[in-house]
């Protein structure tokens, strides 16, 4: 690794020097800086965050908040974050992440601070608390999901409304006319968590636009609760010919169970989802999905902020595209 004292060696100046040409705390001379500067660039030095802030009177660094909540699937949530990290990266920007459920008192606390010039923040709800202070923040922010109210927000994430209401419309243009929701665990919907709760209004309208009969079931994280889902439907609903299934964790599970169950995918159950591709093309029957851009989600955030930061208009609201993949494990309904 290069450092101040290389830097300084090479250019044949005091180590001082080369700290007062990149923070322009003293008068140096031109030539001075200027060979500085040539050695910086021979040597390929790069300061660290404090050096930087000096110069700029910015960090170069941005908090990413996602706290990690009961219901959470942290691996989902790491491919945002990996998305994040390398394209703040890409453009010399380090990521603090902000992990604990602090709500408004710590991203206040954060803010507060010189430590960031900059927030993301993740898991939204329709009426999240933090708002109001995302709004009065003088540092710029960009949400990663839509609340209720975005007036005044910077917002980007997946449609995930017309994300529930395609596969809807996969399963109705297959002659389905019985079909159910399995969603997120129950503590994502006790939060109002957006996401959540803009497929649970896409899948109803389309359900009720092709005027059929549906449900909305939410579902814990384990095999064991995927299993008691799987029970109750085939119990509650036994002309059950199509789920949509949001919830990563108990996807596989899912359809396991509906096959233990003597139901078979898609000979007689088809089966959707909102997932990962990657998980959705992994499974022994390929799932028909939408699917969650989590990297260029991660990435358009990161750009927004860097537009906002840099003083340009930025669109408020983004909303990526949904769009539905057939599969294997949808088929027309089997006729009685």
């Amino acid at each position: 690794m290069v450092r101040i004292t290389d830097v300084a060696r090479h250019a044949g100046v005091s180590p001082s020097t080369v700290s007062y040409a990149l923070s322009g705390k003293r008068p140096i001379s031109e030539e001075t800086r200027r060979r500085v500067e040539a050695s910086i660039r021979a040597l390929g030095y790069r300061p660290h965050a404090g050096a930087r802030a000096l110069a700029s009177s910015k960090s170069n660094v941005l908090a990413l908040a996602v706290p990690l909540r009961a219901g959470i699937h942290v691996p989902v949530v790491m491919q945002f974050a990996v998305s994040v990290v390398t394209t703040a990266r890409a453009h010399d920007h380090d990521v603090l992440l902000l992990t604990r459920e602090e709500g408004e008192e710590g991203l206040g606390r954060v803010a507060d601070t010189a430590l960031v010039d900059a927030l993301i923040v993740m898991d939204v709800a329709l009426d999240d608390p933090r708002l109001p202070l995302l709004r009065s923040l003088e540092r710029p922010s960009v949400l990663i999901g839509f609340p209720a109210e975005p007036t005044g927000l910077t917002c980007v994430d997946l449609d995930f409304r017309a994300a529930g209401e395609l596969c809807v419309e996969h399963l109705a243009g297959l002659g389905h006319r019985t079909v159910a929701l399995v969603g997120s665990a129950p503590e994502v919907y006790v939060r109002r968590t957006a996401f959540a709760q803009r497929v649970v209004r896409g899948f109803t309208a389309a359900a009720d636009r092709y005027r059929l009969s549906s449900s909305v079931h939410p579902c814990g994280s384990s095999p064991a609760a995927a299993r008691a889902t799987a029970e109750r439907l085939l119990r509650e609903q036994p002309a059950l010919t199509g789920v949509v299934v949001h919830n990563e964790p108990v996807l596989e599970p899912l359809i396991d169970a509906f096959e233990q169950l003597g139901l078979r995918v898609p000979e007689d159950l088809s089966v959707t989802a909102i997932c990962p591709r990657e998980l959705a093309e992994s499974l022994r029957v390929p799932v028909t999905s939408v699917a969650l851009p989590s990297a260029e989600i991660g990435t358009r955030a990161v750009e927004l902020l860097m537009g906002k930061l840099d003083g340009a208009p930025v669109a408020g609201s983004t909303l990526l595209p949904a769009q539905l993949t057939s599969r294997a494990s949808t088929a027309p309904r089997r006729l009685a």
